[in-house]
C-alpha cells in the first residue's frame, strides 16, 4: 500500500501545503507492532521451538544454545514504504539477554543472532538442545502499523536546559514545518499507537539508547585512530550531532521486552545493509530497565 500517498491525500484534505507535507514525510516512519490475540492472519510466532532449515544446527554461543525469542514470516507482514525488509522468507531472532547485556563493555556480539530463512527452504521444528531451559510459552502474533517520529521532534526550545543543538533543531522545525503539530496528529490518527503492549516491533526508528551507543563507539574509534580530538567539555555536543546524523542511516530491525520486562532487546541494522539482505550485519543492544 502507498502509505506516503495516503498521508499526502489526508494532509491535502486538511489544507496543509504539499511541500510541507513532503518535508514531514522524510521523518515519518511506520513500524509494525506484533501482538498476540489480535486476530487475523498470524505473521509470526513467539516462544516455543523455531522452524529451522533441515540439517541446520541450533545457534550457539560457544557451548551454550542461544534462547529463541520469536520469528516472523516476511511475506505475511504489511509492506512499509522505505523499509527494505525482504518480501518473503522468514526471520528468526535468538538472544541471550543477560550475557548480551554483560558483554556490552567488551563489544562481544556472539550472544545474539538473526537467522534468515529464504522462501522455499525445507524446514522442520528444531529439536530442543540438551540442557536448554529457555522454551517460552508459544503463541501466534498479528501485525498492526504504527506511526513513529524521531525522538528529537519532541524537543521544545522552551523546555528546561535544552542544548544549543536541540534549540537549533527546534528553530529549524518551526521554520520548515509550521504545521508540525497538525501533521503529527494526522500521522497518529492514521496509524495510532497500539492500545495494548505489543510483544515486539519490527522497523521504525532505533531506540535512542542504541543510537547513543553507536555514536559513542564511532567517536571513540575516530579518536583512537587520530582522526579527531574531542575536548571533554565538548563530548556531549559531539555525541548529539553524531546521533542526529546516524538516525537516517540506521533502522530498528526488532525491539522487544524480555524476562518480565526487566530487559529490552533491540536488533538494529544500517538501512543499506537491510536493503542488500546483509542481515549478518545486524547487531543487538540489550538494556536493563531496573
Amino acid at each position: 500500500m502507498d502509505h506516503q500517498g495516503q498521508f499526502r491525500r489526508a494532509a491535502l484534505e486538511s489544507g496543509i501545503p504539499d511541500d510541507e507535507t513532503s518535508g514531514f514525510t522524510k521523518y515519518l516512519r511506520l513500524s509494525i507492532g506484533l501482538s498476540g490475540g489480535s486476530g487475523g492472519v498470524p505473521v509470526g510466532q513467539f516462544g516455543g521451538l523455531p522452524r529451522l532449515p533441515v540439517g541446520m544446527d541450533w545457534p550457539f554461543a560457544g557451548v551454550t544454545p542461544l534462547p529463541f525469542i520469536f520469528s516472523v514470516d516476511c511475506a505475511a507482514l504489511p509492506r512499509v514504504d522505505g523499509f527494505g525488509l525482504s518480501v518473503d522468507g522468514s526471520l528468526l531472532f535468538f538472544l541471550d539477554h543477560e550475557e548480551d547485556y554483560l558483554a556490552r563493555a567488551t563489544g562481544e556480539r556472539r550472544y545474539a543472532r538473526v537467522v534468515y530463512v529464504p522462501a522455499g527452504t525445507d524446514t522442520e521444528v528444531a529439536e530442543e538442545p540438551t540442557n536448554y531451559e529457555f522454551v517460552g510459552k508459544q503463541y501466534d502474533v498479528g501485525a498492526t502499523l504504527l506511526a513513529q517520529l524521531p525522538n528529537w521532534f519532541g524537543t521544545d526550545e522552551d523546555e528546561d536546559d535544552p542544548s544549543p543543538f536541540q534549540q537549533q533543531l527546534a528553530r529549524d522545525l518551526e521554520r520548515d514545518l509550521p504545521h508540525l503539530d497538525e501533521l503529527s496528529a494526522l500521522a497518529y490518527d492514521l496509524w495510532p499507537p497500539d492500545e495494548g503492549l505489543p510483544s515486539a516491533y519490527i522497523g521504525g526508528y532505533a531506540d535512542d539508547e542504541v543510537i547513543t551507543s553507536i555514536a559513542e563507539q564511532i567517536l571513540v574509534g575516530r579518536e583512537k585512530a587520530g582522526e579527531i580530538v574531542i575536548p571533554v567539555a565538548k563530548w556531549y555536543s559531539h555525541v548529539e550531532k553524531e546521533k542526529h546524523r546516524l538516525t537516517s542511516d540506521w533502522v530498528s530491525l526488532a525491539r522487544f521486552s524480555l524476562a518480565d520486562e526487566f530487559y529490552y532487546g533491540s536488533f538494529v541494522i544500517r538501512h543499506d545493509d537491510l536493503v542488500a539482505g546483509r542481515l549478518d550485519k545486524a547487531f543487538s543492544v540489550t538494556e536493563f530497565s531496573e
